[in-house]
């Protein structure tokens, strides 16, 4: 008795029903369709991973679910790795075709695809793997980066027709299903297109007319930025789809500051992607080897007080957190306390990417490495930034607002002593009610001093023949060209980074 021929549609991080064009070319194929996504152990026990993360694609494959059930469709959550599972399928179905996204995605993922590809050349099954919000794989170089990424923005948005093929009803004894289920945390956003849908519509019509304003700020820009960050890292919404939207906003509501500055960061995320798909090794290592020889040693108890938020700086403190609380920072601060790891505790980035990629909800593999690197200036190209935390905190925290909601210990301090406790007198702890060493721990570094040791040696280090001749061919692979600059003139794009 012949095998039933059929055609899977691999879910990755593009956990969607609009704008899939693997999808769409399944349900055009004519074949039964298996929908499937994989909860991979080996992914799952990954360093850069979090229950965080599961919650959140869980909670996307249900509302996918929830709008695919009057077709008779559905995705399959199933707990395997990969190949094991299509092994498992083929003793049960002939498969004809497997349509995906392109992944740019970490060290496992990276050598699973390559072992899927070695395995569907073995037994005949096409691939059919489709770009991923215009990165292009394999690109030797940026000249044509931004007009063909702007030609994918601009192009129509796929709908897949569902009632085209029918459905694979997956026995349960076939496959191992995942249904462990997470409790719901208010203090994520939740996964799923509606939410996603719900967070942009919000911002582009009513919460960006503060998005320039408060972008730096950590408390306000919880509500005045666009907050959809997890919903494009888990492919709840495509780059296209956001992109066309806030084009249409633009022309509803006039605003074209806010929205043109929104834009000008959809292609940046973009951007570093494809830093990350044309170089991943910048996942381990210096994007710059001439940056191999500082900062070689980890100080294990410098690192616990930066992860556990006990640093003694309070905005440092209160960032790290509210990120292991929310899964959220914005970019700014993000910044800010990869600066401190790396500039003013001096350690390798190293030892901190994979704790943020954890705690982050909108970790992005593509953009997580090289903007950790950027900040920790061992990209070689980018100007150097050590910022001051002191600085920050009184420039963008100055009540103490956000600060005081993370770390309750210093509720009772005022705004003149909120950004440097450790000034505050023996009879200033009692008046407010806080003993520092005790009940928040005093400043494990001076950063006067961090900071001017950081900032000599990351400028000597700049200097020297290593880190020059790395930059000629960082420049080369990862630099647009003045001709592509002038291309985006039409959308206010700014190429600092």
């Amino acid at each position: 008795m012949s095998k039933p021929v059929i055609n899977i549609v691999w879910f990755k991080r593009d956990l969607r029903l609009q704008d899939h064009f693997p999808l769409m070319q399944a349900m055009d194929a004519g074949l039964p369709v298996l929908l499937i996504y994989f909860f991979e152990p080996s992914v799952m026990q990954y360093a850069d991973s979090d229950k965080r993360h599961h919650r959140f694609a869980e909670q996307s494959i249900t509302a996918i679910n929830r709008t695919l059930k009057p077709y008779d469709h559905k995705i399959y959550a199933v707990h395997s790795e990969v190949i094991a599972a299509f092994e498992k399928l083929n003793n049960h179905y002939t498969i004809h075709s497997i349509f995906s996204h392109q992944e740019t995605g970490n060290l496992v993922t990276y050598k699973r695809d390559i072992a899927v590809a070695e395995y569907c050349a073995k037994q005949n099954i096409l691939w059919n793997e489709a770009p991923a919000n215009g990165v292009i794989r394999r690109l030797s170089s940026r000249k044509e980066f931004t007009k063909r990424w702007l030609e994918t923005m601009n192009a129509d948005v796929y709908t897949p027709a569902f009632s085209k093929a029918s459905a694979v009803n997956l026995k349960q004894d076939v496959l191992t299903l995942w249904e462990h289920e997470h409790d719901k945390h208010h203090l994520f956003q939740p996964g799923g297109f509606v939410n996603a849908e719900k967070y942009l519509h919000s911002f582009l019509y009513d919460r960006k007319s503060n998005y320039n304003k408060y972008i730096s700020k950590p408390e306000q820009s919880r509500t005045s930025c666009s907050r959809i960050s997890p919903y494009l890292a888990w492919g709840n919404l495509s780059m296209k789809q956001v992109y066309q939207a806030a084009l249409k906003a633009i022309t509803d509501t006039g605003d074209k500051r806010n929205l043109r500055s929104f834009i000008n960061r959809l292609h940046w995320h973009c951007h570093f992607i494809q830093k990350f798909e044309s170089e991943c090794r910048m996942e381990f290592e210096n994007l710059n080897k001439g940056f191999d020889t500082i900062r070689t040693q980890i100080n294990p108890q410098l690192v616990t007080a930066w992860e556990n938020g006990t640093t003694g700086y309070p905005l440092v403190d209160a960032c790290m957190r509210c990120v292991k609380q929310t899964g959220y920072l914005n970019f700014r601060m993000r910044s800010m306390v990869v600066s401190f790891l790396t500039h003013h505790l001096w350690q390798p980035w190293q030892a901190g990417v994979h704790f943020l990629a954890r705690n982050f909800l909108d970790y992005e593999p593509g953009i997580h490495y090289a903007q950790f690197q950027m900040q920790a200036g061992t990209m070689g190209v980018n100007t150097i930034r050590i910022y001051n935390p002191v600085k920050q905190s009184k420039d963008h925290d100055p009540e103490g607002v956000f600060i005081k909601r993370w770390i309750p210990e210093l509720e009772g301090v005022p705004k003149e002593h909120i950004h440097t406790p450790w000034q505050m007198t023996t009879a200033e702890q009692l008046m407010y009610k806080v003993e520092l060493g005790k009940q928040y721990p005093l400043p494990v570094v001076d950063i006067q001093e961090t900071g001017k040791y950081a900032r000599a040696e990351l400028w000597r280090i700049k200097a020297s023949a290593a880190v020059k001749k790395e930059n000629k061919r960082i420049l080369k692979i990862h630099t647009k060209r003045k001709t592509e600059k002038e291309q985006t003139l039409q959308l206010n794009f700014d190429e600092s980074n």
